[in-house]
């Protein structure tokens, strides 16, 4: 039998190597190096990205020591290090900052997984949190022995053998028949469903999903299961097998409790998660804006899913079965941009395709047009969309005739368009035309009572593409997880949990230790007692006077389209008794 000597150890798993550095540098916000211990280079990012698998016995003074002496590293001021002076290349580098850890096996290090700082911002977070970053790269370094002496699982044979495993697994299971009739269940699902072994063959049980997703009965999510009057909220796998449902709980169950407002979730929003007072008004004007025309204006930060939103519109709307053509305008240079949205003629410039091109724009005829970032269009294109839109149709480059066109424009942007306006940046005639039906979404940090949903759909999303065991959460986890701030909102939850499923152990619970400090430090900040008792109650006076401006200028925009109080009423969802209401309200001419 070959002996795998230490030094290719590393190299055995570079795939998941790879995929952690990455997303390790994405939260650490610095860059990570990993080769093994003869200086071949495992994974790295940024810089360090480049000659993987090649060795790097030239001027690695610093990775060297690690290995030779099987401790940590750690260099603030680079190039004033004893060992920086051996470097040829002293002179040029660029390194600001370094710490190596070493990763141990059998007392022989293996390799090292390093920290480095190239700006004097990462060099202060390197400074200022030493003891942390090393404690918890460490960790990690543990995380990686773990995987590469894990044992494969010796095949058993199946009747008898499985049954017994099934009564002694810690993991609820559950089998229905055809007629929702339990036909097997083991102690830890009776526990779970407070349900004894003399009645479960008596028992009818409904399973369903708590949020209607597709392909829904296969991976991890959560499920509304109804014991008679009782409903209980499981977290767990749903299988149909020869007109069997097999359910598999999760180890770790959530504390959510189970009320009317999870249960009515509309099943067409499959891709909006969440039940919060923001998300459910949020679904209540997009069921109500969908069926119309008019352009919509989506507001929010980055992460909140904006593009989701568009998506939804369309999919709810009459122009369902026709295209939906998203373009995000700050990707596209400027000097592409036109052309991508317009489209252009045969021979229109130099370098133009012999057979033209047709735009976004006309592509979408009949369909949506979904203009990401539209803060970001230049302000000579803003003025040829804007023409578009009142004439409905389109002058590609080189053309002499228009083209009509019968678009919906939906806009995304996380800037300030009014500054925008004041600034000269954003023509204030496309806005309002952009504006007529304005959505804002909320950041992250206000839908806390959507937190432990997102967290249990992601975490489901991704052990399901990566083909990984669903991992249980640990209570304070989640309670961390629940004060961060989530500065990168939705988009930021759903990274995270991509990074902790590649980082926890196959079958194990996520704990603190695996979270990145400067999340568990930013959280610790958050759970400290507020300062003022009122803080909470004007915000929320300043949210519904925000809301009750929109509504005003909505029913105002509406009234000068449509002078006929029943037909803006339709426009708005509402009865005409109810417009009328409204009008007096906001004291609006009638």
């Amino acid at each position: 039998m070959d002996i795998v000597k230490p030094e290719s150890l590393l190299m055995q798993i570079q795939p998941t190597i790879l995929k952690f550095t990455k997303m390790l540098a994405s939260v650490l916000q610095l860059e990570v190096e990993i080769v093994d211990a003869t200086l071949t280079r495992v994974a790295g990012t940024g810089p360090y990205s480049h000659a993987l698998g090649q060795n790097l016995n030239t001027n690695s003074h610093l990775l060297r020591y690690v290995i030779e002496n099987k401790r940590e590293k750690v260099v603030i001021q680079s190039h004033q290090d004893p060992l920086c002076e051996q470097c040829t290349h002293r002179e040029s580098c660029t390194e600001q900052a370094f710490l190596g850890i070493p990763i141990i096996v059998n007392n022989q290090c293996i390799g090292v997984i390093s920290l480095v700082a190239f700006t004097q911002t990462q060099q202060e977070k390197i400074k200022k949190n030493i003891q942390m970053l090393s404690d918890y790269v460490r960790h990690i370094s543990n995380i990686f022995v773990g995987k590469l002496i894990e044992s494969s699982a010796t095949e058993i044979n199946f009747n008898n053998v499985l049954i017994t495993l099934i009564e002694n697994m810690d993991q609820g299971v559950l089998v229905l028949n055809k007629d929702n009739m339990v036909t097997l269940s083991n102690s830890s699902a009776q526990k779970q469903l407070d349900i004894n072994s003399e009645t479960t063959s008596h028992v009818e049980i409904h399973i369903t999903p708590l949020t209607q997703l597709q392909n829904y009965n296969c991976g991890h999510v959560q499920y509304i299961v109804k014991i008679g009057q009782r409903q209980l909220l499981i977290t767990g796998q749903l299988h149909s097998i020869q007109e069997h449902q097999l359910l598999l709980m999760a180890f770790h169950q959530s504390r959510m409790a189970l009320d009317d407002g999870l249960i009515a979730t509309e099943p067409n929003f499959d891709q909006l998660i969440g039940n919060s007072k923001p998300m459910l008004r949020l679904k209540q004007l997009i069921a109500r804006i969908a069926p119309g025309s008019s352009s919509v204006l989506i507001v929010g930060e980055s992460g909140t899913g904006k593009e989701v939103v568009a998506r939804t519109i369309h999919r709810l709307s009459l122009r369902s079965d026709k295209p939906f053509i998203a373009i995000n305008c700050a990707a596209i240079p400027e000097q592409l941009l036109e052309s991508e949205l317009f489209g252009y003629m045969k021979g229109a410039f130099t370098g133009a395709s012999n057979s033209g091109k047709v735009g976004l724009i006309q592509s979408a005829n009949h369909g949506t047009l979904f203009l990401d970032e539209i803060g970001d269009m230049p302000l000579m294109l803003q003025a040829k969309l804007l023409r578009a839109i009142e004439s409905r149709e389109v002058l590609p480059i080189g053309a002499s005739k228009p083209i009509s066109v019968d678009i919906r424009i939906i806009s995304a942007t996380n800037q300030n368009l009014s500054m925008y306006i004041a600034e000269g940046k954003f023509r204030e005639d496309l806005y309002y035309r952009l504006n007529v039906i304005p959505i804002a979404l909320a950041p992250l940090r206000e839908r806390q009572a959507d937190i432990e949903l997102l967290i249990n759909f992601f975490l489901n999303l991704h052990t399901r593409r990566m083909g990984c065991v669903y991992p249980g959460m640990s209570p304070d986890v989640l309670q961390i997880l629940q004060h961060h701030r989530w500065p990168g909102n939705v988009r930021e939850l759903s990274n995270l949990m991509e990074y902790l499923i590649n980082i926890v152990p196959n079958g194990e619970v996520i704990d603190s230790a695996l979270l990145p400090p400067n999340l568990i430090a930013q959280a610790q900040h958050a759970m400290q007692p507020p300062k003022a008792d009122n803080h909470a109650a004007e915000q929320e006076h300043e949210a519904n006077a925000s809301l009750e401006s929109m509504e005003k200028l909505l029913i105002e925009e509406t009234l000068l389209r449509h002078p006929s109080k029943k037909l803006a009423a339709e426009e708005l969802g509402i009865g005409v008794a109810t417009l009328y209401r409204k009008i007096k309200k906001y004291q609006l001419k009638g």
